[in-house]
């Protein structure tokens, strides 16, 4: 195991063609490290169309080379793994110094679109920042993540993705002795608001890292003159985290721990530690087990991303104008801003989940169908696709979900501004948008018990259909139902940590 900063460049061929332009141009933000030695490592899931559209070979991923860059007991060749530093505002409280406590950045690939992307480890050992922890993670957490992520793209929400799992043969110690695994992650970029937070008080790199974050997310934003460039580069995160959290909300994701350093520059999801998605409707839903306050409740969401970037709006303020009054009132134009971007994203989500399509729908239609299902405890997702089967004459599912003499006005309501926008193939189109399949808390979590104590079978049929979420099969059809009762009324989700 790895006690010592390391340098040395990796001669693992499994991965070759890596690039390390954050370590380069930001070397002030992180520290060459190794990641410890794996004694007995198994890959247990690698994704094979992601490999691939990355350039990589997955014969030599499943290879013992492979598996070793993968478990991060050694680096491919020509990388030089660095542990990145940042900050971070963690339920309101700041924290000076977090940085990855448990994982690498590896090195960048670029994939056959063109895009840069990272290649992260999570899991691969105690670095400098762990903070007491001892830096490895278990298999339960890693495949959620796995499985989360893979869903999430699947559903076009934007999102880091799972490359691997691989176990790693160490135990480890959490409520009882737990078998230990890395997940390989890919993100656009392991850029954050806490990452600002770190750099804002280490003097001239948070320029650097501003240019850096420009060119590599919002490349446009480089031809404009400098006393323009960092005010919409704020901006540009504001849209893209106001895109990102309406999504969450129109497909019921509770993140879980929303901290600013699981906050991205890019607009991507990140961080699948205590998340969950919703059964029954309720605004006020929390899984986590830490978030005792319910800080990170499904309907804080937008306000708490808000929060957020009021957060990156103060590490910016000096690049934005060197008169202070001056950059606070032009930030606080920006986030103000906020809200309407939200509602707009949201409210044509809704209007497609409804079947009105890119029309503008009337904001009381979808805040008495959200009061209904409140009131009924309507299963989000079920409620959606049982809407679209009720234009096609089937009622029963609807019916189990919400009484019809409470629900009749509503849909008459609805059928009439379905009409008014002459939408004849409305139901096709919200199966389009509206997912039958999504990770069900008590599905993955029973995969997720099996998986550790060494079934995978299970993780691997509900990963195949979570990553088909449109596709009705009738085989599949225990995993459109939300969770019993007994199940709901107690269950938690964690950290992992």
């Amino acid at each position: 195991m790895a006690t010592t900063p390391s340098s040395a460049v990796g001669t693992n061929p499994a991965i070759t063609g890596l690039e390390s332009t954050f370590a380069e141009q930001l070397s002030a933000l992180a520290v060459p490290w190794q990641g410890a030695d794996a004694p007995d490592p198994r890959l247990l899931v690698v994704n094979e169309p992601l490999a691939i559209s990355l350039g990589l070979d997955v014969d030599v991923l499943r290879s013992v080379d492979g598996v070793e860059v993968l478990s991060g007991a050694s680096a491919p060749v020509g990388a030089t793994p660095v542990a990145m530093a940042y900050a971070g505002h963690q339920f309101g409280g700041y924290t000076p110094l977090l940085g990855d406590g448990r994982a690498l950045l590896v090195g960048e690939l670029v994939g056959d679109n063109g895009e840069r992307v990272d290649l992260h480890l999570k899991g691969s050992g105690p670095t400098p920042f762990s903070r007491g922890g001892d830096g490895f993670a278990a298999v339960g957490p890693m495949l959620r993540e796995y499985l989360v992520s893979e869903a999430m793209h699947a559903l076009g929400i934007p999102t880091t993705r799972a490359l691997s799992v691989v176990a790693t043969g160490r135990d480890i110690r959490r409520t009882g002795a737990e078998p230990g695994a890395v997940l390989a992650r890919v993100a656009a970029s392991h850029l954050r608001v806490g990452t600002f937070e770190f750099a804002v008080r280490q003097g001239e790199v948070l320029q650097t890292l501003a240019d850096y974050a420009i060119a590599r997310h919002y490349p446009a934003l480089t031809e404009l003159p400098t006393e323009k460039r960092y005010l919409a580069f704020f901006d540009a995160v504001v849209e893209a985290q106001a895109a990102l959290v309406a999504q969450w909300m129109l497909t019921g994701f509770v993140h879980g721990v929303m901290n600013t350093d699981n906050t991205t520059i890019s607009g991507q999801t990140i961080d699948y530690g205590p998340c969950a998605f919703l059964d029954s409707f309720d605004p006020a839903a929390v899984f986590s087990s830490i978030d005792q306050g319910a800080r990170y409740a499904f309907g804080n969401q937008p306000a708490v991303l808000k929060w957020n970037l009021a957060r990156l709006a103060e590490t910016l303020l000096t690049l934005i104008d060197s008169t202070p009054d001056d950059a606070i009132a032009a930030v606080t134009t920006v986030l103000d801003s906020f809200d309407e971007r939200f509602q707009r994203h949201y409210a044509a989500g809704m209007s497609a989940k409804l079947g009105v399509g890119g029309e503008k729908i009337d904001p009381a239609l979808i805040d008495d169908l959200l009061a209904l299902m409140t009131t009924h405890s309507a299963d989000w997702t079920g409620t959606f696709r049982a809407l679209a089967g009720e234009l096609r004459g089937e009622s029963t599912a609807l019916d189990v979900l919400i009484p019809r003499e409470q629900l009749g006005s509503w849909l008459t309501r609805w059928r009439s501004e379905l009409a008014r926008y002459d939408r004849d193939d409305a139901a096709d189109a919200m199966d389009a948008v509206n997912p039958l399949y999504i990770p069900r808390n008590h599905q993955l979590d029973a995969a997720l018990k099996a998986a550790t104590n060494g079934d995978l079978a299970p993780f691997e049929k509900l990963l195949e259909i979570v990553t088909h979420p449109f596709d009705r099969r009738d085989d599949w059809a225990d995993y459109a139902t939300p969770a019993p009762p007994v199940f709901s009324e107690s269950f938690q989700t964690f950290c992992g940590t």
